[in-house]
């Protein structure tokens, strides 16, 4: 087995010491750069996440609002899901999008992908920019709470700046968009 000549940590055991239907957490024995024993623990994530921001012709998006329970507080977001790896992550963001919205897009782009909290997760998420979009009912999950509310991308960043939308990948999707976009031209 070749090692990777920029990881300096060596895995010397690995241990499951807890598994749920959406992450695992895995507790591993190592050698830390330095050469000194460590411990090192990872959850697992079994699903991708998705995030998914739709933006109309005139500017509007579409945000989620529902309580965290980790955080133990509410949020607003861009419309959000998991997938199972596995599954391409567009049929994912098309369900997702449908789903807690009912908006429906026929166009997606992908405009980024990201690692969330990768100091101690594996967790990796594919954020869609949807355009052309129609409207639908809603199909909420039974634990899904969610109201919606249609805001401008020039207020969506106003509440990012504000520290009212704190969520990560809601925060990259808003600046990338702004960054695509701009504040105040819109082109598809």
């Amino acid at each position: 087995m070749s090692k990777n000549p920029l990881n300096a940590w060596q895995t010397l055991s690995s241990e499951l010491v807890y598994e749920s239907a959406w992450i695992a957490v895995n507790k591993h024995q190592t050698t830390n750069p330095a050469g000194n024993p460590a411990i090192y623990s990872v959850v697992n994530f079994k699903n991708l996440a998705i995030g998914i921001f739709p933006l109309d012709k005139d500017g509007f998006t579409w945000l989620v609002g529902q309580w965290r329970y980790p955080l133990n507080a509410y949020s607003w977001e861009i419309p959000e899901g998991g997938g199972p790896v596995g599954e391409l992550p567009l049929e994912t963001a098309k369900r997702e999008l449908k789903e807690e919205t009912g908006i429906v897009a026929s166009t997606f782009e992908e405009i980024m992908q990201l690692d969330l909290s990768n100091s101690a997760t594996d967790e990796h998420a594919h954020v869609f920019l949807a355009t052309n979009l129609s409207f639908e009912e809603s199909e909420p999950e039974e634990s899904e709470d969610l109201k919606l509310k249609k805001i401008h991308l020039n207020d969506a960043f106003q509440m990012v700046l504000n520290g009212e939308i704190t969520d990560a990948i809601s925060v990259a999707a808003i600046y990338k968009v702004k960054y695509l976009y701009g504040l105040n031209q819109l082109s598809f």
